[in-house]
């Protein structure tokens, strides 16, 4: 899976934990999956381009690596996605954000996109795409298949759990993009939910039902 990164970073296992826990409320499971989206981007961006610049220091004058080329873009998959939105945006403050609305059919459980809205020159940036959970992955591969058809070339998935079967169509549909992930759990249970998994992300981020 040279593709893909699975976090070991003990402060990312800790905090997906306390998300698993059915006694977290929804003000704490909130800011959970904005400080995992946030160690997350840390390691999502390593590969991203510097250039050296001029600095005056109170000592000298030197040349320092600062931030090049493209621009980042931030595309949550609504509505779960918005969770990790404020976590990247801490490590990024400049980075543009635009939205992909897909919605789960209970039958199919497959994605029905209802909204798109996408910032200028998509297909300059660097574009990570968020999700909280990469269930059957049907969501994530549209996602992308639509941002794709944008132009964009520069992808990165990002989610907090994942099952095998999402990941594995994931791959097997775009074998070109990075997929970060927070923790790959066992399987899909017979309604399509990740076990052991942390409930609908949805609906604890938001505190519906």
């Amino acid at each position: 899976m040279n593709n893909t990164i699975i976090m070991d970073h003990p402060l990312v296992r800790h905090k997906i934990t306390l998300l698993r826990d059915e006694s977290t409320g929804t003000k704490d499971f909130r800011i959970l999956v904005s400080e995992i989206a946030n160690l997350m981007c840390y390691e999502a961006l390593r590969d991203i381009p510097t250039e050296l610049v001029k600095v005056r220091t109170p000592i000298t004058e030197t040349m320092q690596p600062m931030l090049t080329g493209k621009k980042l873009a931030v595309i949550p998959i609504l509505r779960a996605g918005l969770g990790m939105v404020d976590g990247v945006l801490n490590m990024c403050p400049s980075a543009k954000v635009g939205h992909i609305g897909l919605c789960r059919d209970e039958q199919t459980h497959e994605p029905r996109e209802y909204f798109c809205k996408l910032p200028d020159k998509i297909d300059k940036r660097i574009v990570i795409v968020v999700d909280p959970m990469l269930a059957t992955g049907g969501s994530a591969v549209n996602a992308i298949d639509i941002l794709k058809a944008k132009g964009c070339k520069n992808i990165k998935f990002m989610c907090i759990i994942a099952a095998p079967e999402g990941l594995e169509r994931l791959r097997n549909a775009h074998p070109d993009i990075k997929i970060y992930v927070g923790c790959l759990d066992e399987k899909l249970n017979e309604n399509a939910y990740i076990v052991p998994g942390l409930g609908d992300a949805g609906d604890r981020i938001f505190g519906t039902e």
